[in-house]
């Protein structure tokens, strides 16, 4: 499997397979790079039930990206496993370890591609489709077979225990939120990068800060941010709505994601929506 990297934000990294049936062991092309989050492909306590994997760093459009995997081990023992990385004989045992890996969830268009692999080696798990995914799946001839679509609110096998919401109003990219209301944990994606200066090249820097992805004051990119700019009604609704769960933490998938003061730093983060 080789990455076949885009050259706009809107548009989805292309695979191009040479499959095999469990498409573990294929790096990424930034293999070679240290993320700062390392050790990568093992699991991180965040809370009881709840758990971070760091994995390695793509290309995004020539942008070295860092990615993120969330686990959520529901009450009946059944793993929640938002925006997978990529499989490994290692990280899937580990993951096996804690619990039933039953729902492998798309929270956006773009975290996705990595997926087909986990369903691959865990073919009874539910394969959770995010608005807009399953078309650019087709598009790009990625080999994964969606099972059921993420609503406006939660889903049955974690209704309860998870809140869910769909923030919408943006022109292309629309994103599943989740709420993991034990650890009062939010769960973000691509609604807020944090890059921190320290973890990325020199060169990438700049560009990291004016875009509005630079620690501490990580927000939406720029271009989503536009994006929102017929929509932010409804995203300031949603921001609204997650700032009425009061969450202590929140999870984003590229670069530092917050261990407290999660209220604060969305309202920071958000402000441009607010």
């Amino acid at each position: 499997m080789r990455l076949q990297i885009p050259s706009r934000r809107d548009e989805t990294p292309v695979i191009v397979w040479s499959y095999t049936p469990a498409i573990k062991g294929n790096s990424s092309i930034m293999s070679n790079l240290m993320t700062g989050y390392e050790p990568l492909n093992v699991p991180k306590p965040v809370a009881e039930n709840i758990w971070v994997v760091d994995g390695e760093a793509i290309s995004f459009g020539g942008l070295p990206y860092t990615t993120r995997m969330t686990i959520v081990r529901l009450e009946n023992g059944d793993l929640f496993l938002h925006s997978p990385i990529a499989i490994t004989d290692e990280l899937q045992a580990a993951v096996a370890a804690l619990g039933t890996i039953k729902h492998l969830v798309s929270p956006n268009w773009i975290h996705y591609f990595y997926m087909a692999g986990w369903s691959d080696e865990f073919p009874d798990a539910i394969v959770w489709a995010s608005p807009g995914v399953r078309k650019r799946a087709i598009k790009f001839k990625v080999p994964l077979q969606f099972d059921r679509d993420l609503g406006e609110s939660a889903e049955e096998p974690w209704a309860g225990q998870m809140e869910q919401i769909i923030v919408g109003g943006n022109i292309i990219h629309h994103e599943v939120v989740f709420f993991h209301k034990a650890s009062k944990t939010l769960i973000l994606t691509d609604l807020i990068e944090n890059f921190e200066a320290k973890h990325i090249p020199g060169w990438f820097r700049p560009l990291a800060w004016m875009t509005g992805i630079l620690d501490p004051d990580g927000r939406a990119p720029v271009d989503m941010r536009i994006g929102f700019l017929f929509g932010k009604k409804k995203v300031r609704a949603a921001a609204q709505t997650m700032l009425a769960w009061q969450p202590d933490k929140v999870i984003v998938s590229h670069g530092r994601w917050y261990e407290k003061d999660g209220v604060t730093e969305l309202k920071r983060a958000f402000r441009w929506a607010l």
